[in-house]
Parts: C-alpha cells; sequence; structure tokens
C-alpha cells in the first residue's frame, strides 16, 4: 500500500531532490527500489515526495560513496545510520575505510610497478631498430638484454607529507604489548628481504617478489605513525620493490635493530 502525503511541512519533488543531493532521478527511484532510500510519500496524484530527512539520508550516501563504498556496504551503513547516533556510524565506517585504505595503498604499488615496467619498455623499444626481423633487443617480443635503467619511482605513505622535525622523540607511542606483537610482524615481513643496503641516514631493504606488498604498506604506514622518527619511503623502479627507512643518528641502532644491516 502507498503512503499518501496528507501534510508534509518540509517537501520536496523528486526533481528538487535531484537538483538538491546531485543524484539523478532516475538513480534516485533506483535507490529506493533496493531498499537504500525508504519508500517516498505520494501525494494523490502519485508524485514521490521526499523530505529533509531524506536529504540528509543522501549526503551520507554520497560521501559513502566519495570513499569507494560498494551499494551493498552503504545498505549496511545506512543500518548504523538510522540509529541517530554517529558513535556506531563512525565504527563501521572506520572499519570500512581501513580496509579501502589498504585495498588502495596495494593499488598504488601495482600501478607504480606497471608505471616503471611500461617506462622501462618505452626506453627499450627506442634504444634500438632491427633493420630486419624482431631480435633479442628490439622490445618487441622480450625486455631486451639491455634495458635501460628508469627513474626511481616513489611512494608515500599516510593522509599527510611527514617530515621529522629536530625536536621529534625518539620514542615509540606503542604499549608493551602492543609493540612485541608490531615486532613479531615486522620480522615475518622481513623474511622476504634479498638485500640490504645503506643509504643517507638509513637502509635500503629490497623484497622478493612473493612479498605481500598491501603488508607492507601496512606496517609502513603505522609505524610512521608510532614512531615519528623514522621516514618512510617505498620504492619501485628497475632493481625490485623495496623500503628506504631512515632516522636521526641517535636513532640508527634502533634502525638496524628492526630492520637489519647493509650487507
Amino acid at each position: 500500500m502507498k503512503v499518501y502525503a496528507a501534510s508534509v511541512s518540509t517537501s520536496y519533488k523528486i526533481k528538487d531532490v535531484a537538483d538538491r543531493s546531485g543524484f539523478s532521478a532516475a538513480t534516485l527511484r533506483y535507490y529506493e527500489e533496493i531498499g537504500l532510500l525508504p519508500e517516498a510519500s505520494r501525494t494523490p496524484a502519485g508524485y514521490r515526495l521526499y523530505d529533509d530527512h531524506t536529504l540528509d539520508r543522501l549526503a551520507f550516501i554520497a560521501r559513502a560513496k566519495q570513499l569507494g563504498c560498494t551499494l551493498d556496504e552503504i545498505a549496511d551503513l545506512t543500518v548504523a545510520w538510522d540509529g541517530g547516533r554517529c558513535g556506531p556510524v563512525q565504527d563501521r565506517l572506520r572499519t570500512v575505510v581501513a580496509d579501502k585504505l589498504i585495498t588502495a595503498q596495494q593499488q598504488i604499488v601495482e600501478l607504480m610497478t606497471l608505471a616503471s615496467d611500461l617506462q622501462r619498455a618505452a626506453a627499450t623499444l627506442e634504444a634500438h631498430r632491427p633493420d630486419g626481423p624482431c631480435d633479442d633487443n628490439c622490445g618487441c617480443v622480450t625486455e631486451g638484454s639491455s634495458a635501460p635503467q628508469v627513474t626511481r619511482q616513489l611512494v608515500t605513505l599516510g593522509t599527510k607529507p611527514h617530515r621529522v622535525e629536530a625536536a621529534t622523540p625518539i620514542a615509540c607511542t606503542l604499549g608493551a604489548q602492543s609493540m612485541r606483537g608490531r615486532l613479531d610482524e615486522w620480522q615475518r615481513l622481513l623474511e622476504h628481504v634479498e638485500h640490504r643496503e645503506p643509504i643517507d641516514n638509513g637502509l635500503r631493504a629490497t623484497f622478493g617478489p612473493a612479498t605481500p606488498l598491501d603488508e607492507l604498506m601496512r606496517l609502513a604506514a603505522a609505524e610512521q605513525d608510532c614512531c615519528q622518527f623514522f621516514t618512510f619511503a617505498i620504492t619501485i623502479d628497475s632493481r625490485g620493490v623495496a623500503l628506504e627507512v631512515r632516522a636521526p643518528d641517535d636513532a640508527l641502532q634502533m634502525l638496524h635493530t628492526l630492520f637489519g644491516r647493509p650487507t
């Protein structure tokens, strides 16, 4: 049975809601059909009517879509949103955002790896042009035995640029139990390191092809939060994927204890 609106203090027709929310009328009807929006009330003539609460809900849906949430994820989030309390909404959204951040970081690594491969391929294709058929160095069939080096690619971590200030304390903010867990995570990940070499104020650790890159991104970002005297960069170049860690002179011993020494 349709619900007819006898008296609506603030009501909007579907075109008004579309203009205010940024969603098309077709999308609004679809969201109502799949239950993402409650069923609209109707005028006696059958026109849909929406209220301010619907506009608020659409603003929340728009924010969730901006964060990359699927419609199924948004449907789950709106259950919490309907409760009228921000805390449970934040709790659910925080979990979704954390998962999507890891996925996005993994995609960054994959795209940077592809960019390096494409850059190397482009350079190889320009380096040698045989007169006859393709050969081992033309770049059409294989990478070529003398593929040029490519410019280093850099993946930055965190939600904002990080810079170690001179006054940054050489201390970790994790509790003892959390620190033991973090060290175990690093030790498992560092088993994938194939080579360590010194860099200015730090260490470059090159990882093997079986390294779980999402875990590398997650741990480096987490470590940046609790040990702000470290700086991290994940690099991707012709040598492979590597983690560069730098620290002030007073913290180099700690850096080598955690990440190993150059070999």
